[in-house]
């Protein structure tokens, strides 16, 4: 296969339900805000209530080796719940905001906005991953972070491999476009979407991207492919895969999704 070619090519992604999805890049594992707790109610702290409705497709148990965990933040359980803090004990490093990093111990490291950090491949070379900005909510940060927190994103690149967007629980489109003036095109996508909402906050508009943002959201980084995750299991979640179905469709994106759950 040409060099151009391996460098696009897709690769398994394994999406578990929520925000969860693992997948392999680089000789390295990632897995995306882990959430693996059996249905039930979640209080956010000074918050809402946070319902899970449907288990995980699968466990902890089922993940094998997870070398790094990058986690759009720590604060909200549907992003990381009891299990997922509990599994951050045994994965080396985990990648997060920059409140994230000081909540989390020694194996967590925060990262600002644009800031990289390179990671040793075991066949020898690097992977990059560098933070890139999200809001969780519409607004400005200023507006949205005292009630909705910190979030970040991630981009994952490395010689003679694709460019991976994790956008993490973001609201803007605007950010997009920062991200897409500095990596795109991007081979895959890791889109949250799912738009959620909460009557208390933002006058109920979605704190994550709608379906039709998250479509948007794809075409501005040009997208090759693209792999939704946070639409399913909970409560709060207000669009499923059919309303990204149809989003992507009438974008004329359709060919370009992939649920992550036939690898």
């Amino acid at each position: 296969m040409p060099a151009s070619a391996a460098a696009t090519a897709p690769f398994p992604i394994r999406v578990f339900g929520g925000p969860t999805a693992l997948f392999e890049y680089g000789g390295l594992r990632f897995l995306t805000d882990p959430t693996f707790d059996a249905p039930g109610d979640y209080q956010v702290p000074n918050g809402p209530l946070l319902t899970k409705t449907t288990p995980s497709e699968g466990d902890p148990a089922d993940l094998g080796r997870v070398d790094v965990v990058l986690l759009s933040h720590d604060e909200h359980a549907d992003n990381l719940d009891d299990s997922g803090r509990a599994l951050l004990a045994d994965v080396p490093l985990t990648l997060t905001t920059t409140g994230g990093g000081q909540r989390l111990g020694d194996k967590a490291r925060g990262l600002a906005d644009w800031e990289s950090i390179e990671l040793d491949r075991p066949a020898g070379g690097t992977v990059t991953v560098t933070a890139v900005p999200a809001i969780h909510g519409p607004g400005s940060r200023e507006e949205v972070e005292p009630f909705a927190g910190q979030v970040v994103g991630f981009v994952l690149t490395g010689d003679g491999l694709p460019t991976v967007y994790v956008s993490g629980d973001n609201a803007s489109l605007e950010l997009v476009r920062e991200i897409a003036d500095r990596f795109a095109p991007v081979d895959t996508a890791i889109m949250f979407a799912g738009a959620p909402s909460f009557a208390i906050l933002f006058d109920g508009k979605p704190i994550v991207f709608d379906s039709t943002q998250a479509a948007k959201a794809s075409r501005i980084v040009d997208a090759r492919r693209v792999v939704p995750v946070h639409y399913d299991s909970w409560a709060h979640f207000t669009e499923g895969r059919q309303h990204l179905e149809a989003a992507f469709t009438n974008a004329g994106l359709a060919d370009r999704l992939d649920w992550g759950r036939d690898h």
